[in-house]
């Protein structure tokens, strides 16, 4: 099989690169003439194909989709790409629109668009706009996966988000009893993989999350035992949050504004197992804080 692998210099996507040519599929990672020559590299060095393109500009999709069986998508302008240049709009609604188009026009057979659970627009931005794109990928033609992924562990229990385990310190939003199904970015681009041959992933919408449901509360509770530390915990009210929201500047501000809401109001984060496509080997919390303890203590 051949797969065009969209967001190959990201987390999620070059995850997914590495682990489809460690198994012999050929991989072409889609990049842009700016991509990190170090990431660039790291994926030649896996055996991935590279070819630029951006999904700005629909005849470099058509090009790279061109001899395609399947694409997978996990590019997105939020958080680390955004400028007024590369907005949601441009890439998350538009630009994935393209690139569905570009597959669909190529005789792509498989589709596989990375997400999160979110409501019907109106929304906001990037709810929005991967509301959009996901109709539009549902009357394409294509045989299509949407993973609707989960709150990611190692982006909100870390450091960049208020969740400090190098100070034993956590900033949760709201109230912080409201369980979340965290997943390691591992498991996303594993259950990717998968959704290229299941058939049970076939015209889906396939939740994507850990193997179990915890509160942030109850997180804060197993790094303390983990480390054999006290945390100091410090809440974000709804409030507050609502507030910044009315304040946010840009569509970068309103939506990690609006996660922080969602984390801190939704309860229908607390995913159930029984329904993903992958229930074997998936990364617990506990071994996330075991994990990321040890790098703390320089071991």
């Amino acid at each position: 099989m051949k797969v065009l692998v969209v967001g190959s210099t990201g987390m999620v996507g070059g995850e997914v690169a590495r682990r489809l040519a460690s198994k012999g599929e050929h991989v072409r990672g889609l990049i842009r003439s700016t991509s990190d020559r170090a990431k660039v590299a790291a994926l030649k060095a896996a055996g991935v194909e590279t070819v630029e393109g951006d999904l700005r500009e629909p005849s470099s999709l058509s090009a790279a989709c061109r001899g395609v069986d399947a694409v997978i998508t996990t590019a997105s302008a939020m958080p680390n790409s955004w400028q007024e240049s590369n907005t949601i709009g441009e890439i998350d609604r538009e630009g994935t629109i393209n690139l569905i188009d570009a597959a669909s026009n190529s005789g792509v057979k498989r589709f596989v668009h990375t997400s999160f659970p979110h409501e019907p627009e109106p929304g906001y931005p990037l709810g929005d706009a991967k509301a959009a794109a996901e109709k539009h990928l549902t009357k394409s033609g294509l045989e299509y996966t949407i993973l609707a992924a989960n709150y990611f562990m190692e982006v909100w229990l870390s450091p960049a988000l208020g969740f400090d385990y190098n100070s034993a310190s956590a900033t949760i939003y709201g109230a912080g009893t409201n369980p979340l199904s965290w997943v390691s970015f591992v498991d996303v681009a594993r259950t990717a993989c998968e959704a290229l041959s299941r058939s049970e992933a076939k015209n889906a919408t396939v939740p994507v999350g850990g193997p179990e449901a915890l509160t942030p509360l109850e997180v804060v509770r197993l790094f303390e035992k983990t480390t054999g530390k006290k945390w100091s915990v410090q809440h974000v009210s709804e409030e507050a949050l609502r507030a910044q929201l009315d304040a946010a500047t840009d569509e970068v501000q309103h939506c990690v504004t609006m996660l922080q809401l969602t984390y801190a109001t939704s309860k229908d984060f607390g995913m159930d197992p029984s329904k993903y496509l992958i229930r074997d080997g998936l990364k617990s919390v506990q071994q996330y804080a075991a994990e990321v303890s040890k790098q703390t203590a320089g071991v």
